[in-house]
């Protein structure tokens, strides 16, 4: 369609002409000296650029760079040459790993699987803990009271997970006899759930125990810190909505059903989809630390299937696409959620 001067100019019938209209005039201004605001505005706030300057470093050298390695597995590993230069070997790593028929590719399938079911055990048992406990903290009317509390569910997570691990172990540790074993073990075997020849061989040394203290140990380290964002979304309500609820005789549980838990729905719904996100995204320290040659069943999990291969067993190709498979299903988990996230309660990312 040819543009006519009436598209863009208003026709003055005082004058018979045609004059720019002004708030065009003043888009074209900003649009041409765009840059020179920008410049001016990085200028003005440079302080708060230059402490921005740590964290783009930090992605820039951690996160964006070692993508490069990712054509690893697409190319044929060799130590002696650089990435770049190696032979184009196709989706041979992936055929491998996914329909490969040998022990390796049973290896993978069983890490994948004990991946999603811990992180799936962690989204169902761990996801709803922060959320209680702000409500919890929430209705605690001592200032100093709920301090002392929330600073002593906030103390695991700094510590770090080498120590985190050590304690599990000290807990749940075997012994020679009984009374040797560690304070969980002795508990569950006094009580009668295992049995003394289970305690005496460690908990941590028998698959069917591993999930569950792979998961109570995360919860004890990860609720604290994770209640935070919901404590401050809580105690961001208003109060004439409590208000309200008490004038309609609402008690304690139906004002958390439906004046605190509606408020932070939209919270809720956002962590949701970040977690689901993370959902094949499991630390491998943690499970490094915890796990051995006879829970490999239950523990082994595709980030240390790829330490193993990748480090000790120098397939460096095979360890970098089953990664790459893990972070392309995670990615589809994070626009699978937010999709339906958006179309049901009209909260998403983006």
């Amino acid at each position: 369609m040819k543009a006519k001067a009436s598209d863009y100019l208003i026709y003055d019938e005082s004058t018979g002409t045609y004059r720019e209209d002004p708030e065009q005039m003043v888009r074209d201004d900003v649009e041409k000296h765009y840059w020179l605001h920008v410049g001016r505005t990085i200028v003005k706030d440079w302080r708060l650029y230059v402490m921005l300057l740590p964290m783009l470093l930090v992605f820039l050298f951690w996160r964006y760079f070692p993508m490069y390695e990712l054509l690893g597995c697409f190319k044929v590993s060799d130590e002696v040459l650089p990435v770049s230069q190696q032979l184009f070997s196709g989706f041979s790593y992936f055929k491998r790993l996914l329909v490969g028929g040998d022990s390796l590719s049973a290896e993978f399938w069983r890490a994948l699987r004990n991946t999603f079911l811990l992180s799936f055990y962690g989204l169902c048992f761990g996801f709803p803990v922060p959320i209680i406990l702000a409500l919890f903290f929430n209705e605690i009317k001592s200032n100093v009271a709920r301090s002392v509390y929330q600073v002593l569910t906030y103390l695991p997570k700094f510590m770090s997970t080498v120590v985190m691990t050590s304690l599990v172990t000290m807990l749940v540790k075997q012994g020679a006899i009984t009374s040797n074993c560690g304070v969980i073990s002795q508990l569950l075997a006094k009580l009668g759930f295992i049995t003394n020849e289970v305690a005496n061989s460690g908990l941590l040394n028998n698959p069917g125990f591993f999930r569950g203290i792979y998961q109570l140990s995360g919860i004890w380290e990860e609720a604290g810190y994770g209640s935070i964002v919901y404590f401050a979304a809580i105690i961001a309500i208003s109060p004439t909505s409590y208000e309200a609820a008490q004038i309609d005789g609402a008690g304690k549980m139906a004002q958390m059903r439906f004046v605190v838990l509606p408020c932070i729905l939209s919270t809720i719904v956002i962590m949701l989809i970040t977690r689901i996100g993370s959902l094949l995204s499991i630390g491998y320290e943690k499970v490094l630390l915890l796990y051995n040659p006879n829970t490999y069943v239950t523990a082994d999990v595709v980030s240390t299937f790829a330490q193993r291969y990748g480090l000790e067993g120098a397939a460096k190709g095979l360890a970098t696409a089953a990664e790459m498979m893990n972070n392309i299903i995670g990615m589809l988990l994070v626009i699978g959620a937010n999709t339906i996230a958006r179309k049901a309660s009209d909260v998403s990312l983006y």
